[in-house]
């Protein structure tokens, strides 16, 4: 009976941290699509909408819960995404989208972004890395002039 008891406790905890951990991966989730729509803005050479969809992230990330990024990293991704939506020069965007990266490939060995792969992708020109939601490169560092400039590092699941 002692067991039986014991293992229910046991299996209610579980599913209970199950649940708790996809929660924080869906806010961690949305955080990503708003970073991935950045990338897209930066490819297309789109300052305007880099900076729109930067001003997005932002939003995202003040509206993530306590506790579920350490507020130093949290800080940090709002505070990248800031300089994206404040400046309208694609060149400073893309050189603070290069820490902004940094950062969330750092997440995402803590949580989950997406049921699919998420690709690490890096830019021997910029030397600079990036995430991407497929594995065709579309260089976020320059653009145009070298879109599929880069290779992938990694493959995160």
């Amino acid at each position: 009976m002692k067991k039986q008891i014991i293992t229910a406790i046991f299996t209610v905890l579980a599913m209970s941290f199950a649940t708790a951990q996809k929660k924080k991966d869906a806010q961690v989730s949305k955080l990503y699509q708003n970073y991935i729509a950045i990338k897209a803005a930066l490819a297309s050479d789109d300052a305007g909408k880099a900076a729109k969809s930067a001003s997005e992230f932002v939003q995202t990330a003040s509206a993530v819960k306590n506790n579920t990024i350490p507020v130093k990293n949290l800080t940090a991704l709002k505070n990248e995404a800031s300089g994206i939506a404040k400046t309208g020069n694609i060149s400073a965007q893309r050189e603070i989208f290069h820490h902004l990266s940094d950062d969330m490939y750092a997440l995402s060995r803590q949580f989950s972004f997406s049921e699919k792969p998420v690709y690490l992708q890096y830019c021997p020109m910029a030397e600079a890395s990036w995430l991407s939601n497929e594995e065709k490169i579309i260089n976020p560092y320059y653009g145009s002039s070298m879109l599929t400039c880069g290779t992938v590092k990694s493959t995160i699941k």
